[in-house]
């Protein structure tokens, strides 16, 4: 009886002393430039879970560092799910490549969900005269740091898999980091 008699009391003390989350307006920080894919999926879903919960959800891009600046803010941040962080595979991609991060994302960090995924995908323009990967590949080698390959940024998913690439290829292509992966319009 006393076990039952603890157990009613600690749920209805949470009930108690529970509030309705959110109270008040929730931060979801992204660490990429505004237009690309990771932002467009945090915008997509922002206003439905607003809608949903009744509280607003304002995207918030703070890019730079390979996701790190936005990262860094949200593990500062008061551990109080009212500060978000939309993120990609850098999260765990950035804990090998940085010696000095001023978090620890396993200790800092709650998953919430995963939403998407997201591939890889190797691509060239038509003026590249390679029809398939093996001609791609031995224009490559034929012409040592004569082609390139743009990525979202240095230490991203797409700059690893292109570095991979080269490795495994013996191949020297020359990697173009953007700032993002927003597509701009012609002028």
């Amino acid at each position: 009886m006393k076990l039952f008699l603890s157990f009613f009391l600690l749920v209805l003390a949470e009930t108690v002393f529970a509030q309705a989350y959110p109270a008040r307006a929730v931060r979801v920080l992204v660490g990429f430039t505004p237009g690309g894919g990771t932002d467009i999926m945090a915008r997509f879903l922002a206003p439905r879970l607003s809608e949903y919960l009744g509280q607003q959800f304002v995207v918030e891009n703070r890019p730079g560092a390979a996701t790190n600046v936005a990262t860094e803010i949200v593990a500062k941040a008061a551990p109080d799910g009212y500060t978000l962080l939309f993120t990609t595979s850098a999260l765990a991609i950035n804990a090998s490549l940085y010696k000095n991060l001023q978090y620890d994302a396993l200790r800092d960090l709650a998953p919430v969900s995963v939403l998407a995924e997201s591939p890889n995908v190797l691509v060239a323009n038509q003026g590249v005269p390679a029809k398939d990967i093996k001609e791609l590949v031995a224009l490559a080698r034929a012409k040592p740091g004569a082609l390139n390959y743009s990525t979202a940024g240095a230490g991203t998913s797409q700059h690893l898999a292109g570095e991979l690439f080269k490795m495994r290829t013996a191949s020297d292509i020359v990697h173009v980091p953007y700032k993002g992966t927003a597509r701009r319009s012609p002028a």
